[in-house]
């Protein structure tokens, strides 16, 4: 299996993750990590291999990953300090009261159920999370999360009753495809170690026709 490589260089590289994908490797199935691997190993006998950050198994689009130890130091430490902007889209199933706005939660994360649950004030064992939206049509929003907390961008919109189509986990009640949400990491914004230069790095929309409905 071979994953479409948005950007590469000497320390870094961004891939288009699929929806379905795990992120992380494990015994039981192909994940980003072991694919990645896997084609590094073309160029080098024992590559190195950082996660940086992690999208759910549900969500596509841009995926950050270090190629080297210095260069995961530095992105890991401009995710922690919210230095990168991340840029999603989310068809949903009811448009948003407002055109554009900012949402804060506090979220507890269900280890048992494995979901988030937010509330509208401060709980016990919940960590305040906040993004902001701007509706570009009427099922169609552009997200920036401020905090990068477990299913984050799915449980708040379903709390003010935008659940992302084929969310069924968060209420959603439309169907998408089998093992995916349409919830998509558009954009990412960083410093490129090592000289810190600005980059963004793009993942296109699946090239299916819900996508093309919504009206980007």
């Amino acid at each position: 299996m071979e994953l479409p490589i948005l950007t590469e260089t000497a320390h870094y590289l961004a891939i288009h993750k699929p929806a379905g994908l795990l992120v992380e490797r494990n015994p039981w199935e192909p994940s980003v990590e072991s694919i990645v691997l896997e084609y590094l190993k073309q160029g080098h006998h024992r590559p190195f291999l950082g996660i940086v950050h992690r999208l759910d198994r549900v969500t596509s689009g841009v995926l950050l990953l270090a190629k080297k130890k210095n260069a995961l130091k530095v992105l890991n430490r401009q995710f922690a300090e919210r230095q990168v902007r991340k840029t999603y889209l989310a068809v949903v199933e009811q448009a948003p009261e407002k055109t554009e706005g900012k949402l804060e939660h506090w979220l507890f994360k269900d280890q048992l159920n494995k979901r988030a649950v937010v509330y509208e004030k401060q709980h016990k064992g919940a960590v305040p999370c906040s993004l902001s939206y701007t509706a570009l049509s009427e099922s169609l929003l552009e997200i920036h999360p401020d905090t990068g907390k477990f299913h984050q961008i799915r449980a708040q919109l379903a709390a003010i009753g935008c659940p992302i189509v084929g969310d069924s986990l968060y209420g959603a009640q439309q169907a998408y495809r089998p093992g995916a949400i349409m919830l998509h990491a558009w954009k990412l914004d960083f410093l490129g170690p090592p000289g810190q230069e600005a980059v963004r790095v793009e993942a296109p929309l699946p090239n299916e026709q819900l996508w093309q409905q919504a009206g980007l």
